[in-house]
Order: structure tokens, then C-alpha cells, then sequence
């Protein structure tokens, strides 16, 4: 009898957490409920990771109305929001428990080689839409925080391991506890699985440490201190246009912060060593071969150094206004031999937020940062969200905002040399980084509405958007067999809408539906053309039955859509250098693709034995031209909490 008591207490804990609405901390760095955020959020919960199947977190992210989510290879994955995807994608801010994992010098996410287990996740917010008025460069097309669970949150040992096809392994060990004052948590990790082109060629191969203490002086005060570190051996990539490029590297970070209620400190460094082994596609390995300054195809090295430190206050005033004003530095530097000089950036950031309430279902939120980066004039990023909720549980929005990406280190810096090799003659084209680009920009305007129904038993949520983006920056020819970064003449116009429904049928069955809509018009040319579909809806149902059995199926479809994939190649074919079959077609097909859990809770509910399988129809596709054929993946997990 107390085991079906306590089983009961947990249903209905977990029907109130999904009942109740989600507070987030990622659009103003405070808690506030997700319907008076002055963007676009969506929370990916502990619950939705632990059904999914996922082995990364670009796959829980297909679920967002609005995401866009390319697998190119068995180790890279392309994420951007609202049409703005690409083959190099640049424009996500990807942060861990508020703290950048975003590689500023060279301007990429390691998608999948996070200094996080998917088992230590509280929940992912999602932030669709420039939030630069916040978090300065970088939030361009949005915000992705992955929040991880506390040490009393995960207290006790916390042991997975997932296997199958593909030379799939996903592995985790936490280990978190808290004595009086203090907490800590550390955590392991082993991660790797085969190319999706080849079974028996290793694409990824990954371990991972982790550590945290907290430290709280008093009820409202935290001292916090953590470090890890990912060594990745294997890391095989599809972004580099016509490359295959294999990128071992270690990623490592320290952090150290104080916080309380209405005011934290925080301090970061990150730093990524990499080594860059250049391939070809094998057709084109004969004729093209990409190298450093010093002719080196392979071994090229990277070291890339993240410094930063950042500070917010928050305060009511005259009781309807609450201020937050925030300030950072960071330094960044890089150096290799893919760059004709040591790169190295000062960025310094002040920003104030307001938050006016004149009326109970009214009210304003406003605020602009100003950026300062060497090199660059000063940008200004201002984001204003006028709100009105008519009803208890209703809320429309309506907001506007801008946000710039600057230049990378690399793109400021680079030297990197292409051979090109017909009948026997071969010339080198350089391409250069420059001082000369402006940082992009995106202006962009929003509604919004949410609202609950049938005593929170459904919610409904819409949105219309339009983006303005210009100044993307691109490789250009400036000369015979010179190239250099710089800004791309031309405007993109994307606007679209998104729709969305949860639904809590009973205690133990929930279910989702999204759709989204896009319109690209652009003038854009070349590669530097935004590409995406025009339509994609998503799907999800989930059982959990009292007696342990838990099952859960995702449908995610995808439009067709067109990407750009350079010009030479069809120049090469048409001159019958390469086979016209080489050539990848730019508009790829509609796919759909279904992913399943099946699991089993026992030992009170302390163990689960579970089956998943991604892409369960076998719907065989590409999500880029130049990305592998995706096929199906069976897996077998094995869940311990002690």
C-alpha cells in the first residue's frame, strides 16, 4: 500500500507540473512566468528528454515550431531559427546554466560535444528571435539554455547507458549530494557512434568530466564553482562546402559566480584546441585540396580562448517599474596556422532592462545594450514587448528587436589556401580574413499570444513574425585569387507563422501539435541565399501508466526546401570533369521522420529498461544537399537512480 501511495503522489506531482506554467530565467536573466517573456520561449522539460530517445540536444530542439534542424553527418548538426539555417550555422547562443557555450572566435556550437549529459538536464528554454538586448552579439536568431539540474535536485547516483545501431553508445555516471551548506555534483561521460555513410567508420568518439560545488551562505545567496572538460578524437564534419573535414579537439571551461535574488556576478573561460585534418568529397579530392598557410592539409592547429565576466542588478522602483541594469567584458583570442596573425577581440557591453506595470493587464518592457568590440563602431540593440492580457491565463504580445553578429576572429584573421588541379596545371586561390566587414544585422518584429483552457488542461499558443536581415558576411572575390570575408550585398525578408497545442488528456496521457510557416524573399546571391522549408509540423503523444510502462511517438515533417551549394560544381560537370551525379540538387524532398520510446519503470520507479528508435520509418533523406543520408537508428537504454 505505500508503494501505490507514493506511486500516486508522483502522478499527480507530475500533473501539476504540467499544468503549471513554466518559469524561465533566459529572456531577462531573472524568473518570470514563460507568458510574460518578452520573446518567443519554449521549454523542452527533464520528462520530454527522458521519453525521447535523444542522443543530442539538436534533436530535442526539432520540437519547436520554428527550429531548424539539419543533420549533416554522424557529428555535426546545422540549428538556427525562422529560416535563417545554413550549411556554416553561426546565429544560435547556445548557453549552459547561463554561461556561453558558444565558440566566438570561429563562431560555431559543438552540438554534439557539450560538456553536458542529457540525464542532468532540468529543462531546455528555447528563445526564438533576436535577444541581443540581453546577451549582446551573437543572439542574433535567438537563445538556447540548457539548464541542469541542482545537486538536490539529482541527489544520489544517477547512472546511463544507451546502445545500438550504428556504433551508437551514449553513457553517463552523476554522482550529487549536499551537506548543510554546500552541494556539489560530478559527472562522466562516454559518447560515440558511426558515420551515417559508412557503419565502420567512426564519425564521433567523445568523453566528458564535469564538476560543481555550491556553496550558500544564506537562504538567498549562492557561491558557485564548476569545470569540465570534453576530449572529442574523432569528429567528422560536412559544413566545409565541398570538404570532410575531421576535427579532434578538447573543449574546456571554468566558471565561478555569486548570485542572489536581485544581483549576480559571473566570470567564465572557455578555450577549444582543435586540429583541423582537411578531405575532399572523394570525387573532388583529385582536383581540390585545402590547406594552411604553410601548405599543411592535416594536423592544422586552433586554440581559441574565451574570457568573460558579467554583472546584473535588479530593483523595483516607485513599485510599478523593475529596473535591471547589467554590464560585461569579454576577451577573446585565437591562434593557428589557418591565420595570418594572432587574433584577439576586446568586447565590453552595458544594458539596461524595464519592466513598467501601470495596470494589471497592462504592461511594457523595454531596453537596449550598446556593444563595443575592437574594430567596430559601437552597435545598439533595443528590444521593446507591450503586453495585454485581457483575461486570467490569455496574454497577447507585440514586440520589436535588433541584434547584430560580428565578425569572427577567423573571418577577421584567416589565410587559408585552396589548390585547384585541372589537366595537370594547378593554381591557388587565398582566402583572407579582413578588418573591413560590418556585423550583421537582423531587425525583427513580433505577436504573440498564449492561453490556457479547460482549467489548464490545454494550451494554445500563436505567433506571427517578420525578420529583416542584411550585411551577412561571406567569402567575396577581391582580386585574381584572392578572396576575403566581407559583407554581402543584399536583404532577406523572412515572415511566417506558428501554431502550437499542449494537451493533458489524463494524469498519465499527454500529447503536443505544432505548425510552422515561412516565406523567404531575398536578394541575396550565391551561397550566401537563406534557405529552409516553408512548411513543417510536429507532433507527440505520451503514456505513462501507473504499473511503470511508459511509451512515447514523435512525428516530426519536414517540406521540401532549396539550399545553396556552390556554382563550380555544375561547372566542373558541365565541362565533364566530374559525373553530373556528383552534383548535389539544391532542392531537397519532404521528409518524415518518427521517433519512439518504449520503457519500463520498476525497482520503484529507480530503474528503467527502454527501446527507442530514431527515424522509425526508415525514410531515408538528406537535410542538406551536402550532408549524409539519414536512415533509422534502434537503441537499448538502461537507466539507474540509487
Amino acid at each position: 500500500m505505500p508503494e501505490r501511495s507514493s506511486l500516486l503522489a508522483d502522478e499527480i506531482r507530475q500533473e501539476i507540473d504540467f499544468l503549471k506554467e513554466e518559469t524561465v530565467v533566459t529572456p531577462m536573466w531573472k524568473e518570470q512566468p514563460i507568458s510574460e517573456a518578452p520573446s518567443n520561449v519554449y521549454v523542452i522539460t527533464a520528462e520530454d528528454i527522458r521519453q525521447s530517445g535523444a542522443t543530442d540536444i539538436p534533436t530535442l530542439l526539432r520540437r519547436v515550431p520554428g527550429m531548424s534542424v539539419m543533420e549533416l553527418s554522424g557529428g555535426e548538426f546545422a540549428v538556427s531559427a525562422r529560416g535563417n539555417n545554413q550549411l556554416f550555422a553561426n546565429k544560435i547562443l547556445l548557453l549552459i546554466d547561463g554561461r556561453s557555450a558558444y565558440i566566438d572566435a570561429q563562431g560555431v556550437i559543438p552540438w554534439k560535444t557539450l560538456p553536458v549529459s542529457l540525464v542532468e538536464i532540468k529543462q531546455i528554454e528555447v528563445v526564438k528571435g533576436p535577444a541581443a538586448a540581453v546577451y549582446g552579439f551573437n543572439a542574433f536568431d535567438g537563445v538556447v539554455n540548457i539548464i541542469t539540474k541542482s545537486p538536490e535536485e539529482m541527489r544520489g547516483a544517477t547512472i546511463q547507458a544507451g546502445a545500438g545501431e550504428f556504433a551508437t553508445i551514449r553513457s553517463a555516471a552523476v554522482y550529487a549530494n549536499r551537506h548543510e551548506q554546500i552541494g556539489y555534483r560530478l559527472s562522466l561521460g562516454h559518447d560515440q557512434n558511426s558515420q551515417w555513410r559508412d557503419r565502420n567508420a567512426l564519425a564521433l568518439r567523445t568523453s566528458r568530466f564535469n564538476g560543481l560545488i555550491n556553496y550558500h551562505p544564506n537562504q538567498d545567496a549562492m557561491i558557485r564553482i564548476e569545470g569540465g572538460v570534453v576530449d572529442t578524437n574523432r569528429m567528422d564534419l560536412a559544413s566545409g562546402d565541398f570538404l570532410r573535414v575531421d576535427s579532434p579537439n578538447t573543449i574546456s571551461y571554468a566558471r565561478v559566480s555569486y548570485e542572489r535574488p536581485d544581483f549576480f556576478i559571473r566570470a567564465f573561460w572557455n578555450q577549444q584546441d582543435l586540429t583541423i585534418n582537411n578531405g575532399s568529397y572523394p570525387v573532388l579530392a583529385p582536383i581540390f585540396t585545402v590547406s594552411d598557410r604553410f601548405g599543411r592539409t592535416t594536423g592544422i592547429p586552433f586554440l581559441t580562448n574565451s574570457y568573460d565576466v558579467v554583472s546584473q542588478y535588479t530593483a523595483w522602483i516607485f513599485t510599478t517599474h523593475r529596473l535591471s541594469l547589467g554590464a560585461n567584458y569579454r576577451y577573446n583570442t585565437l591562434s593557428g596556422t589557418e591565420v595570418f596573425q594572432y587574433g584577439q577581440e576586446h568586447r565590453f557591453g552595458l544594458y539596461v532592462q524595464d519592466e513598467w506595470r501601470p495596470h494589471e493587464k497592462f504592461w511594457v518592457v523595454g531596453g537596449v545594450r550598446m556593444d563595443l568590440q575592437s574594430g567596430i563602431n559601437p552597435t545598439y540593440s533595443p528590444r521593446v514587448a507591450l503586453f495585454y492580457a485581457p483575461a486570467k491565463d490569455h496574454t497577447f504580445r507585440l514586440s520589436g528587436s535588433v541584434a547584430y553578429r560580428p565578425p569572427t576572429l577567423v573571418e577577421a584573421n584567416h589565410e587559408v589556401l585552396t589548390t585547384t588541379t585541372l589537366f595537370g596545371f594547378s593554381s591557388t586561390d587565398v582566402l583572407r580574413g579582413t578588418s573591413q566587414a560590418d556585423p550583421e544585422q537582423i531587425t525583427s518584429y513580433e505577436a504573440e499570444y498564449q492561453g490556457w483552457y479547460f482549467h489548464h488542461r490545454l494550451r494554445a499558443r500563436a505567433a506571427i513574425f517578420h525578420n529583416h536581415i542584411s550585411k551577412l558576411i561571406t567569402a567575396v572575390d577581391s582580386g585574381p585569387g584572392m578572396a576575403e570575408w566581407r559583407n554581402q550585398p543584399g536583404v532577406a525578408d523572412i515572415r511566417g507563422a506558428e501554431v502550437g497545442l499542449e494537451i493533458l488528456v489524463a494524469s498519465w496521457l499527454r500529447g503536443f501539435a505544432t505548425y510552422a510557416y515561412q516565406d523567404i524573399n531575398q536578394s541575396f546571391t550565391d551561397i550566401i541565399r537563406r534557405g529552409g522549408p516553408r512548411h513543417a509540423a510536429n507532433a507527440g503523444v505520451t503514456a505513462d501508466w501507473e504499473n511503470g510502462v511508459n511509451l512515447s511517438a514523435v512525428v516530426h515533417y519536414v517540406s521540401s526546401a532549396t539550399y545553396p551549394v556552390r556554382a563550380e560544381l555544375s561547372t566542373l560537370a558541365n565541362f565533364g570533369i566530374i559525373p553530373a551525379s556528383a552534383v548535389p540538387a539544391e532542392q531537397l524532398p519532404s521528409y518524415t521522420l518518427v521517433n519512439l520510446w518504449a520503457g519500463y519503470r520498476f525497482w520503484h520507479r529507480k530503474a528503467e529498461m527502454a527501446v527507442s528508435v530514431y527515424n522509425a520509418l526508415n525514410d531515408q533523406h538528406r537535410e542538406h544537399p551536402l550532408g549524409d543520408v539519414i536512415s533509422s537508428r534502434v537503441m537499448g537504454w538502461l537507466t539507474l537512480r540509487l
